[in-house]
């Protein structure tokens, strides 16, 4: 199959391909033959096994002109395609991958820096949007001297309604790095939801399990 490559953490050792198809495909270093380029947007063909990846080489400059893969491209407004090495991975950056690129990805592994980086970095956030909510209402209803409101809190409620699906995602992978089915998430929707925590708190499943290889940086 022909697919576009959406994105490769190298210090994860983990990527995204576009396939011709519309689907995404997890894949691996390992994964591919020496010479691919691994720059957002290179055109690749791959062998898909279950949305993995697997015997990626590179589709020569010829080939790629009839390539139905090209409208599989993945394409921001204004920005042309990335072509930049991936960057090490703080926990902002986690934040930020969760956030615009693996918001809706239910497969692969997430390690425990990955969940604590898009956790710390939430609440982070809310407080901040909860702050200028508070010195909002008081500007709006004269610092006592009006009448209340409310309207300065729909920032931060914006932003909870818009980390749930990122959340939830990131919740299935974690799972998955303990070895634990990712249906399990939809304990969240219960009062048991707040043991999650506690998945910040297991290591990852040492090797590779059913849902992919060990996330890169982890020690035994």
């Amino acid at each position: 199959m022909r697919g576009a490559v959406f994105h490769y953490d190298e210090d994860q050792d983990y990527g995204y391909i576009n396939g011709a198809d519309g689907k995404r495909y997890i894949f691996a270093r390992e994964d591919v033959s020496q010479g691919v380029s691994l720059a957002r947007g290179a055109l690749v063909e791959f062998r898909a096994d279950d949305r993995t990846a697997h015997d990626i080489v590179a589709i020569t400059a010829a080939a790629s002109d009839t390539s139905p893969s090209r409208a599989a491209q993945p394409q921001r407004p204004g920005r042309a395609a990335e072509n930049q090495p991936a960057q090490s991975m703080g926990l902002w950056a986690y934040f930020r991958r969760a956030l615009v690129y693996d918001y809706r990805n239910f497969t692969g592994r997430a390690r425990r820096k990955e969940f604590w980086g898009f956790y710390i970095c939430s609440i982070v956030v809310l407080v901040a949007l909860s702050g200028f909510g508070i010195l909002l209402n008081l500007a709006i209803g004269g610092f006592g001297d009006g009448p209340r409101t409310s309207i300065g809190y729909l920032p931060a409620l914006f932003f909870v309604l818009a980390m749930m699906l990122p959340l939830i995602a990131l919740i299935v992978r974690r799972l998955h790095d303990i070895g634990l089915t990712g249906w399990l998430a939809l304990l969240c929707f219960t009062p048991a939801g707040v043991t999650f925590l506690i998945l910040g708190l297991v290591p990852s499943q040492f090797g590779e399990n059913r849902w992919g290889a060990m996330p890169a940086g982890v020690t035994a």
